[in-house]
């Protein structure tokens, strides 16, 4: 499930937008202060941020170019503003999608998939590129060290979605989400038993580290 951070002053419209994104898999906290939304960003992790530009006491520009300063991260301008130099500074400060509002929800649903698409590639291929696993989704395979291993389907999605995201904590709810082969009824232990499993088919316990209360992290 990916979690969005919501900055927009228009609480009515966010309401809106928020309820409609849940009921499509996605978890969306909302804040309107811009300043408290870019300290939330230090604290939390969230898959992508939709900004507006017109905010009390910060540009929305502003906070485009603040995120983006800190951190990689889905940017999607949601904005009434229809200067197209807003859009030009917008995209030129990090953004990487400017939709005007108004708009159909089903809009932003897109591209907020189409935006966390690219991103995973890329996220996928940095990691891939620094690792000693190699995933070949097409075949369902993985390779550690020019060595395949021999996993489950249900291994093989979370040993993949953890190569995905190498170097984060994954929670356990991450995987139960996002791991198609897991049933959305598993325990955490069930979990904790094939993450077992895991570790000994790579042949290295200490790559995958416990993160207590949370999940597991695979070092780099």
């Amino acid at each position: 499930m990916n979690t969005l951070l919501m900055i927009e002053d228009d609480l009515e419209l966010a309401e809106i937008l928020s309820e409609f994104l849940e009921q499509c898999g996605f978890k969306v906290a909302v804040e309107d202060d811009p300043f408290k939304a870019l300290s939330i960003l230090k604290l939390q992790k969230f898959d992508a941020v939709i900004l507006d530009l017109t905010l009390p006491g910060m540009d929305g520009l502003e906070v485009c170019k603040a995120i983006r300063e800190r951190q990689n991260i889905p940017i999607i301008i949601s904005s009434a503003r229809s200067d197209v130099s807003d859009k030009i500074n917008a995209l030129e400060l990090g953004a990487d999608d400017y939709l005007p509002k108004p708009y159909d929800p089903r809009e932003l649903e897109a591209r907020l998939h189409s935006v966390l698409r690219r991103y995973d590639a890329l996220v996928a291929l940095e990691a891939e590129t620094q690792s000693d696993f190699k995933l070949n989704e097409s075949a369902m395979q993985i390779i550690y060290k020019s060595r395949p291993l021999d996993l489950t389907n249900a291994e093989y999605g979370i040993l993949g979605h953890m190569i995905k995201k190498q170097g984060m904590v994954v929670s356990r709810e991450d995987l139960i989400h996002n791991v198609s082969a897991i049933n959305e009824d598993s325990s955490n232990k069930s979990i904790d038993v094939m993450m077992g499993r895991i570790r000994n088919k790579i042949g290295d316990k200490g790559l995958i580290e416990s993160i207590r209360g949370i999940g597991y992290k695979l070092l780099k």
